[in-house]
């Protein structure tokens, strides 16, 4: 019987820790999976968010002069703009971190953010991932709204 209540617990933990976010309509998560090509002239961008440490906390996400964004657990984003560099930051509490990546006409890029355990608090990390790692993480997540 406790074990049974300890997992109902730890579902509502996880559910209520994504209720905080946005979620795209399920029709644009699916739309997205599809990795599609950009518009012509524009690159896809995908920014997500892997593992189970997301049920701590969101990392805030924001891309320089676009979309911002909370990432939970197995969530992602998408987002198709021009070509060229696009600054991404991420943010936990007071730490954060930025990463720029060059996108090409017609080209889609994938960028994992992750939780970093701090000495005494968290922080994030961005890191630019091969097509086949971001797929395979996009798959496992949910779409979130960009803001």
């Amino acid at each position: 019987m406790i074990r049974g209540r300890s997992l109902s617990l730890s579902l509502l933990f996880m559910l209520g820790a994504c209720a905080n976010v946005p979620m795209a309509p399920p029709q644009a998560d699916q739309d997205a999976k599809r990795f599609d090509q950009p518009a012509p002239e524009k690159g896809a961008l995908y920014v997500y968010r892997a593992g189970w440490l997301g049920l701590i906390k969101p990392i805030d996400v924001a891309i320089v002069g676009g979309a911002t964004a909370q990432l939970n657990s197995n969530t992602y984003l998408r987002l198709e703009g021009p070509p060229g560099p696009v600054e991404i930051n991420c943010r936990v509490g007071d730490n954060n971190a930025a990463q720029q990546v060059e996108i090409q006409d017609g080209q889609t890029r994938f960028v994992e953010v992750s939780m970093k355990i701090g000495l005494w608090q968290p922080g994030c990390e961005i890191a630019e991932v091969p097509s086949s790692q971001g797929q395979a993480a996009v798959l496992a997540s949910k779409r979130v709204e960009p803001q």
